[in-house]
């Protein structure tokens, strides 16, 4: 079979922390900062985590190697 491809875009912007989740960072940062409030640009600094349902999608469709493999021993300490 042939090698999957990662979308070029994905891998620009998010990173796969060791434990499998998927870091990135958060939007409305670029521009216009003076119309925003300031709890809204404290909050957006750094990188965030992103949720399940999300991250299942990013690693599934975009980033198809950044996926780690569950061992058995690992899903049954988890469940």
């Amino acid at each position: 079979m042939p090698k999957m491809k990662t979308h070029s875009s994905a891998k620009k912007r998010f990173k796969i922390t060791a434990k499998g989740k998927v870091k990135f960072k958060q939007a409305f940062t670029s521009h216009m900062m003076m119309n925003k409030p300031k709890s809204m640009k404290r909050k957006a600094r750094g990188l965030t985590t992103m949720s399940k349902t999300d991250e299942r999608i990013v690693l599934r469709n975009f980033m198809p190697y950044g996926r780690k493999r569950r061992n058995k021993t690992t899903a049954k300490k988890e469940a």
